[in-house]
């Protein structure tokens, strides 16, 4: 008897459909006509560079912003989403990649303040509880939140949300503030959700992560939907390929020949001038010629207060605290310090690193006045630094509007290579960098690391702060964890664990920071 091919069984219906969907600022398509469907019990990724259209679609759907064409259908009903109101009573809800909690309140208070009027407050820390021990979310209603890990103000974000009994479920780089094992026990809490048939859309730059929770992926660029795909079929390497457009380069690795010391820090106590801050306290490492030491930690745990100290922002209390090719600074500026050819890259683009409505020439002149050659008798000098600008844009291949457009035409990634390569033209002997690829695409990030590789070949001592741990052990020859202010013990990135590296971010065995050159 014949062979009866078996018949392909119907899709399921999704809970969310998107089609057509198109939002314009101004002249600007920030999404055109994207069609999108979330199906229940499913962890949707969505995938693109930034600037591609992700974080426009999820707020569209979570009623923060308006489409300008098309529709959006939920259980097959269309609807409008005037406001996040509208979306929570339809069974919408949304964490953010950057928490809205308030420092100085409680769990539970904080958690009340964004509950609709049908929900009572009455027993809220008994319902908190039983959320957490379902979940496995662990969370105390009436601690204070500014006494909370970033892992711990997640739940509270999670639990909020779960308070409302959502349908679908938002999440927007859930993991970019989280230690490897905060980071299993979410996808822990997702596996959960998605037994329970909730719809999960899923927005993340690390792709292992995709490729480990999601079953399917929609990828964006442009604003367009350029592919959709089983994540779990390909490797991070092409879905990266896919959301850039181009293939993605491996960063060659260094020689990993080294000098002598050229930063030194010794004993560095220093309280914070913020109220919720985090003081250093004993900080001692060591950084020599043609090494990268890479520092990891959760938000929050002294990476700006330790940042500012090395600038100068924030004086050291004692001026062999930081030395510089064994020239003690504690105590002098930050210009002092750029003489002694040391430089810095803040976190914060706009505003710190570069000033929005400059053009990119007087950018140059923030960080290179006292250095570069632009000024004479206090007079700035136009026409280089224009030169300068121009060769930082051909040296890092900064994609720009005109000649000298103001930094703020730019898009994060290609800002950030511009102030990289401000920096890196100088040929610093200390270079000392905050998040260097933070929020950039694929691209510039791969241009970036290759950078800072490619400048302690040349001699330099370089300083990575970063929460990406992927970024950490790709560039560095030496790995160290602060915590609460304090500094562990600095390790060869090669002979250690991304798991015995999250520990240490989570608090364990973080050791009394005295570190050997």
């Amino acid at each position: 008897m014949p062979q009866l091919s078996p018949e392909k069984l119907p899709e399921p219906t999704p809970l969310v459909s998107l089609r057509g969907i198109v939002k314009r600022f101004g002249a600007f398509t920030a999404n055109d006509t994207i069609d999108l469907d979330l199906r229940q019990g499913e962890v949707h990724a969505l995938l693109g560079e930034n600037g591609a259209g992700k974080s426009t679609l999820v707020k569209m759907l979570y009623g923060l912003i308006q489409p300008n064409a098309g529709t959006i259908r939920f259980a097959g009903q269309v609807v409008t989403l005037p406001d996040p109101i509208a979306a929570r009573a339809l069974g919408i809800g949304m964490v953010f990649q950057h928490f809205s909690l308030f420092e100085n309140l409680t769990v539970a208070e904080n958690i009340a303040l964004v509950l609709p009027k049908s929900i009572s407050r009455k027993g809220l820390p008994a319902r908190i509880k039983m959320i957490g021990e379902r979940y496995g979310l662990a969370l105390e209603p009436q601690r204070p939140v500014w006494s909370l890990s970033a892992g711990e103000r997640q739940r509270i974000e999670i639990a909020r949300c779960l308070l409302q009994e959502p349908k679908l479920l938002i999440l927007d780089e859930p993991t970019s503030v989280l230690t490897p094992q905060e980071a299993e026990t979410l996808f822990a809490i997702l596996d959960r959700l998605k037994t329970e048939g909730k719809a999960i859309a899923y927005i993340s730059h690390k792709l292992e992560e995709v490729k480990r929770l999601c079953e399917r992926a929609t990828i964006l660029r442009q604003g367009r939907v350029v592919a959709t795909c089983d994540p779990r079929q390909e490797s991070a390497r092409s879905l990266a390929a896919l959301m850039v457009g181009a293939e993605i380069k491996q960063v060659r690795p260094g020689a990993h020949v080294f000098g002598d010391a050229r930063l030194l820090v010794r004993e560095l106590s220093l309280a914070s001038p913020d109220l919720h801050g985090v003081a250093l306290r004993h900080v001692s490492f060591g950084v020599k010629a043609g090494e990268i030491l890479g520092i990891a930690g959760i938000a929050g745990n002294g990476q700006a207060e330790l940042f500012a100290a090395l600038s100068g922002e924030t004086p050291a209390p004692r001026s062999d605290a930081i030395c510089l090719d064994t020239v003690p600074v504690g105590d002098r500026s930050i210009n002092s310090r750029r003489r002694r050819k040391a430089a810095f890259v803040p976190e914060d683009r706009n505003g710190r690193a570069a000033v929005p409505d400059f053009p990119l020439s007087d950018n140059a002149l923030l960080s290179r006045h006292a250095t570069g050659g632009l000024t004479v008798a206090g007079f700035i000098k136009p026409g280089a630094a224009r030169a300068l600008a121009a060769r930082i844009i051909a040296a890092f291949d900064v994609r720009v509007s005109g000649a000298d457009p103001l930094a703020r035409t730019l898009s994060g990634g290609n800002l950030q290579k511009y102030l990289v390569g401000r920096e890196i033209l100088r040929n610093p002997g200390v270079l000392v960098i905050d998040q260097p690829t933070w929020g950039v695409d694929a691209l510039a990030a791969s241009t970036i690391r290759q950078a800072l590789v490619d400048l302690a070949q040349k001699g330099a001592a370089i300083v990575v702060i970063s929460q990406d741990l992927d970024e950490l052990f790709e560039i560095s020859d030496r790995l160290a964890v602060i915590n609460a202010g304090r500094l562990s013990q600095p390790v060869e990135a090669r002979t250690t664990t991304r798991e015995n590296i999250g520990l240490l971010m989570g608090g364990a065995d973080a050791g009394s920071g005295h570190a050997a050159a």
